[in-house]
């Protein structure tokens, strides 16, 4: 754990094996205080299908984590490298702090350094708009989006993966996936304060993705590749590790 005398937010990047008890333990009772329905069983069976953790700290506290898999996926008789994010949860006190986006973009350059090479897709699962919020601000063409149909092949590969990863729970026609047991957010999460509204990428969010107070994910397909990188995720990835 990173030293208890500093503020300012610190990352670990460890994979799943690396993990203790008591590290599962914190980073569930950090989920549990920002949404309700978490179970302790679906959560580790969620986390053990998972390859890379990513933890912010502040002071010395855990303040938020991303899980993440990384697998092979065939389509179209061609093998896809694909990222799927798991569980994500930032505490509101850290929210405009850019540690998260750019310690999770890191882990993610260092994710695909490892796999065989060939087109990598990230699969993202929003049942909030401020973690739909990410994939304007990071990527050129990402879908579903408000300004733009999404094309038939995406639309195919979302599919087929989503049916294999979620079967009966996802919704080809609403594009949302509909668990069982669903995390809902609550606290300050779950409100949209006021004015949020008017960007047009949120408003499409809450729009597409209705069912969001109730756990509802809409399913989120993006190419990851330097040129489908905006200009402040080149800022964000600039300078980093390979």
């Amino acid at each position: 754990m990173p030293d208890s005398t500093h503020t300012l937010e610190q990352t670990t990047h460890s994979r799943l094996a690396d993990l203790t008890s008591a590290d599962i333990a914190d980073m569930r009772a950090l989920l549990e205080r920002h949404f309700d329905g978490v179970a302790v069983e679906q959560f580790e069976k969620d986390l053990k299908e998972k390859t890379d953790v990513l933890r912010v700290w502040r002071s010395g506290r855990l303040a938020g984590f991303s899980t993440l898999l990384a697998c092979r996926e065939q389509f179209d008789g061609e093998w896809l490298n694909l990222l799927y994010s798991g569980d994500t949860i930032m505490s509101p006190d850290c929210w405009g702090s850019p540690v998260l986006a750019r310690a999770w973009i890191a882990m993610v350059k260092k994710v695909v350094a490892a796999m065989p090479s060939g087109r990598c897709f990230w699969l993202l699962l929003s049942s909030g708009f401020r973690t739909y919020r990410f994939l304007p601000v990071f990527w050129r063409h990402f879908w579903p989006r408000h300004d733009s149909p999404m094309p038939e092949d995406i639309r195919r590969l979302r599919d087929e993966i989503s049916r294999r990863r979620f079967g009966d729970c996802f919704d080809a026609q609403a594009s949302v996936v509909r668990f069982q047991t669903p995390h809902r957010l609550r606290g300050p999460l779950a409100v949209v304060p006021a004015g949020r509204a008017e960007d047009a990428h949120i408003a499409f969010f809450l729009q597409r993705n209705p069912g969001w107070h109730a756990g509802d994910e809409l399913v989120c397909l993006t190419e990851i590749c330097d040129d489908n990188l905006t200009a402040a995720g080149r800022r964000m990835t600039r300078d980093l590790p390979v």
